[in-house]
């Protein structure tokens, strides 16, 4: 069966979750909620799943507070964080493109990704872009940090980073972003190409990330685009095959 990029992206991080374990997802995060979706419905239907924007899976009653203290007790086991900038480090930058002070570009903010990035176990970053411009060597704002000193309490942090072209890691010794696999109708020196710092082979690189099965995307354009169609429904109508 043909797919769609967001399907793919979707199904890989899907793949990722352990049956058990708590999904959450913020604002403006389409494929990250197609992703716990498909995996409740898939591999891991005991597992927990809160989006942000939807009445089903938002079961908070007093705003966005009671989900930030349960991220502050290292609740969550995966959230999904983006920027308009990513660096070889995985800061991110939700703040101003140029000088802070005199900025070319002003950016939303972080809200509580700052806090986020640190206390949820495991952080996926996504981009639905992936070019020199936002795969930068050094981001202009660090609005969240991708590491921090041994003796900053840190119980979460990187996960790994998913584009439209590739999936990145990041090397535990050197701090740096790592290729780790190239999507179909990609490869390494497409990816480089598009990247703003040089991005080797992980040791853990497997080549081509595996497109979606037949199932997975059976279930991505029945239950999980339905549930979808009720917060994205622009994307709804777009991203599936």
């Amino acid at each position: 069966m043909q797919y769609t990029m967001e399907e793919l992206m979707a199904a890989r991080i899907a793949r990722e979750v352990v049956n058990g374990e708590t999904v959450a997802v913020g604002t403006f995060s389409p494929i990250p909620a197609c992703a716990g979706l498909l995996a409740k419905y898939s591999h891991a239907p005991d597992s927990e799943l809160f989006i942000m924007g939807s009445r089903d899976w938002w079961p908070f009653s007093e705003g966005s507070q009671e989900f930030f203290n349960l991220a502050q007790r290292g609740r969550f086991d995966y959230f999904f964080l983006s920027g308009a900038q990513i660096d070889r480090m995985g800061n991110i930058n939700l703040h101003a493109i140029g000088d802070y002070t005199r900025p070319k570009v002003r950016l939303p903010g972080g809200a509580g990704s700052s806090m986020l990035y640190y206390m949820v176990k495991k952080v996926i970053l996504f981009k639905t872009d992936h070019t020199e411009k936002s795969f930068v060597e050094k981001v202009d704002f660090i609005t969240s940090a991708g590491s921090s000193p041994p003796s900053v309490l840190r119980p979460g942090g990187l996960h790994f980073v998913i584009t439209p072209l590739a999936l990145m890691v990041r090397n535990q010794q050197s701090g740096f972003l790592e290729l780790a696999s190239v999507h179909p109708g990609s490869s390494s020196d497409d990816v480089q190409k598009n990247t703003g710092f040089e991005l080797p082979l992980s040791s853990h690189y497997v080549g081509e990330t595996l497109p979606p099965t037949d199932e997975e995307l059976t279930l991505l354009r029945g239950p999980v685009r339905e549930e979808l169609a009720k917060i994205y429904p622009a994307f709804a109508k777009k991203a599936f095959g």
